[in-house]
């Protein structure tokens, strides 16, 4: 492996750190407060905490095993359910965003389903105030809408995804896979944000 690949796969690496240090910190915090806490009220209120920050951190890891990851097993496709269901624990945690799953085939190929996966993060992220967060699968194309009433996407992710331009860090080693899994099949990514208050991102990979 090349020193420029174990760059790259430290850096997604520190992204996955970086989203799970505020669910597992609050675990921690948690069982801190739950060992010096007697009211049978409080106690109960502080493993509703623990709780949801444990699902948050397995619907993470869930998330980043595909996303970044080798899950999935040996096979050329992923079960579009499993590709749904971390996309579900995605956004599960910020009730101000709704999804929307317009994916009607029983499987995806592993490229598509990382590409798909990745833009569907570098999108919930821009939706710093809520909205709606559609994901669709149709011959050869992934799209990945997201409108609410404020979206901000990061200059240099914009970059790289738009021109393939810009630094890599952690908070573009997302866009990175991206544009590297969808040159590597021979497609292409295309960004449009033209339009008030709606992102879309878009891969063309062929069939």
């Amino acid at each position: 492996m090349s020193d420029s690949s174990v760059e790259f796969a430290s850096l997604l690496c520190s992204r996955l750190c970086h989203d799970l240090l505020s669910p597992v910190g609050a675990m921690s915090n948690g069982l801190e407060l739950l060992a010096d806490e007697d009211d049978p009220d409080m106690r109960a209120r502080v493993m509703e905490l623990l709780a949801d920050s444990a699902r948050a951190s397995a619907d993470r890891l869930k998330f980043f095993r595909l996303a970044f990851g080798a899950g999935g097993g040996f096979g050329e496709t992923l079960a579009a359910d499993e590709v749904k269901n971390a996309v579900v624990g995605l956004v599960r945690g910020n009730p101000r965003i709704e999804l929307g799953w317009m994916v009607e085939i029983p499987a995806i190929p592993k490229t598509a389903a990382k590409i798909l996966l990745n833009l569907a993060m570098v999108a919930f992220d821009a939706l710093v105030r809520g909205g709606r967060l559609t994901v669709g699968v149709e011959q050869g194309e992934v799209v990945v809408r997201a409108e609410g009433p404020r979206i901000v996407l990061d200059a240099e992710i914009r970059g790289v995804l738009a021109d393939g331009v810009g630094a890599v860090s952690s908070r573009t080693s997302a866009a990175w896979l991206i544009r590297k899994l969808a040159e590597e099949a021979g497609g292409s990514i295309a960004l449009a944000d033209g339009e008030d208050g709606v992102l879309l991102l878009a891969a063309s990979l062929p069939a």
